[in-house]
């Protein structure tokens, strides 16, 4: 019905378009076109100053309604995303110069000078220095800005500092993969061929003459998480390493300011340092159900809407007590490997523990006939 009535109003406004525009005709016959041209215009420099006190005061409106709902009110939960929001702000107040400036004089000079008998307008078809300064001034401003943003971007996409742990994200419709590596510290090898139901990501944990896959004892210790939630710890370098499964899809991190596509076939990565554990985080913005957002900023199918995983940011010390609780994967595609399902072996005796086993009893057999007790 809602849609019906919205259809309903949209008509309306057409047909009370189109009928102010024919009365315009009329009129305009009616007294003279050259009449009704003037008087058109007095009236359009007068809705050119309504429409921009109009629009100033919508702008001003807007932001005082709106900002409060956006991430910009708190600070970003990472060091890099703090070079991310200087360069929002930078951006931001220069191009909102530049558009006060620009629409102020547009809508005033359309009012200003407007059609007069009393003068006569001025024409000129070329102007060196005016076409200098606006080219060369705004050249320099986008340079400048390009200049940040490349400088944050190769900075969040290059080598990670040493101590940085990794973490691979690989995306699939319509959820997020993450991979530790294990004690080794080494990432396993992987093969998409060797995808299936108890391995999604293709680890090599076994021989395949058919597609020349070797195991790779490397992968055996990988922790593999599918349920969304990926761990991540304060003041530490995080590098993602990021693919997909399938088609195109982005990793998003609003709180973090920064993302990455992922692409299959092709590994990207990006680092980022956390500053904020997510409790802290729960204080900061006061919302008791807060949580670190991992989005899909890449529309990728129908579930496209449902992707979404979540970062849990702690301290090093509940870090290292998550992970000890933490199974390779590898155990669970074979239980039978896993120790912790391995029964001890039940020692057997051989026969040198037997005689030992004889030569004590025997002894004590004497002992017990040689006992003065036994004489009565």
């Amino acid at each position: 019905m809602s849609t019906f009535f919205i259809i309903a109003v949209i008509v309306l406004v057409f047909l009370i378009i189109f009928q102010i525009a024919k009365a315009s005709e009329y009129v305009a016959v009616l007294k003279g076109e050259e009449k009704a041209r003037k008087d058109n215009n007095k009236v359009n420099g007068f809705f050119m100053i309504a429409f921009l006190i109009a629009g100033l005061i919508a702008v001003y409106y807007c932001n005082d309604a709106l900002y409060g709902k956006t991430l910009m009110v708190h600070e970003s939960a990472s060091t890099q995303g703090d070079e991310v929001d200087h360069m929002i702000w930078v951006t931001l107040i220069l191009t909102g110069i530049v558009f006060l400036i620009t629409q102020i004089l547009l809508f005033w000079f359309a009012y200003k000078y407007q059609e007069s008998p009393k003068r006569k307008a001025f024409y000129f078809p070329h102007n060196n220095k005016l076409e200098a300064i606006w080219t060369i001034v705004p050249t320099l401003v986008l340079t400048i800005l390009i200049v940040i943003g490349l400088r944050n971007w190769f900075a969040f996409t290059g080598e990670a500092p040493k101590n940085a742990m990794e973490i691979e994200v690989i995306g699939k419709q319509f959820n997020w993969i993450f991979r530790y590596p294990g004690n080794d510290g080494v990432f396993g090898k992987k093969y998409y061929k060797m995808i299936d139901a108890t391995n999604s990501l293709g680890m090599n944990w076994h021989d395949s003459a058919s597609i020349h896959v070797t195991d790779d004892p490397a992968a055996h210790d990988d922790i593999i998480l599918e349920q969304g939630t990926v761990y991540m710890v304060k003041n530490k370098p995080t590098k993602f390493i990021i693919g997909s499964r399938d088609v195109v899809h982005d990793v998003g991190l609003p709180w973090f300011r920064l993302k990455m596509d992922a692409v299959p076939g092709t590994p990207t990565t990006l680092w980022l340092t956390p500053k904020f554990t997510t409790k802290e985080m729960i204080e900061k913005t006061g919302n008791p159900n807060f949580a670190y957002e991992i989005s899909c900023d890449q529309i990728c199918g129908q579930g496209h809407y449902s992707m979404r995983g979540v970062i849990m940011v702690v301290t090093q010390p509940e870090f290292d007590e998550w992970m000890a609780k933490q199974k390779p994967a590898y155990y669970a595609a074979y239980p039978d490997k896993d120790p912790a399902n391995m029964k001890p072996a039940v020692p057997v005796a051989t026969d040198s523990s037997k005689a030992t086993a004889s030569v004590i009893q025997a002894p004590s057999k004497k002992l017990l006939r040689q006992s003065p007790s036994n004489k009565f």
